[in-house]
């Protein structure tokens, strides 16, 4: 019975992550930050499809749609540990990086970063294994850019 249930459950594990892409892993990522403060700006948006599409070169149409999902995964969501868990199996240091400066890239997309919006892209960089030095380097450099 035992080995009857971890079957199901490691099905379930990958039925869910052979749903995900590095692209649609970045945009849940992406929306948690959008959303932090509860409010979803068109500037957060039009700068989260941006970022999507320069990363990942993903195509306007395969954008739309990827935002769509993540939209949807963050109403179902409970939390960002399966993206930033897919993500640590899929990419780089240098492009879990990327992401996390995209993440900055929309908290800035706005007036000001908010408090939330900080704490979630903190919360998403420790779990992404990011180093505090290079959480600090990756804000230096979207505010640069």
């Amino acid at each position: 019975m035992l080995s009857s249930l971890r079957k199901l459950f490691s099905r379930e594990e990958e039925t869910e992550d052979a749903a995900l892409d590095p692209a649609l892993a970045a945009a849940a990522l992406m929306f948690e930050v959008v959303w932090a403060d509860h409010e979803i700006s068109q500037a957060e948006l039009v700068t989260a499809k941006a970022l999507l599409k320069q990363m990942f070169a993903v195509e306007e149409d395969a954008v739309m749609s990827i935002v769509a999902d993540a939209e949807e995964r963050l109403r179902e969501s409970v939390g960002v540990h399966a993206y930033t868990t897919f993500l640590n199996e899929s990419l780089s240091e240098e492009e879990k990086f990327s992401v996390v400066t995209a993440l900055w890239q929309i908290a800035l997309a706005e007036d000001g970063i908010d408090v939330m919006e900080e704490h979630s892209i903190r919360k998403t960089s420790d779990l992404l294994y990011l180093s505090h030095s290079r959480f600090i380097e990756a804000k230096l450099k979207a505010k640069a850019l």
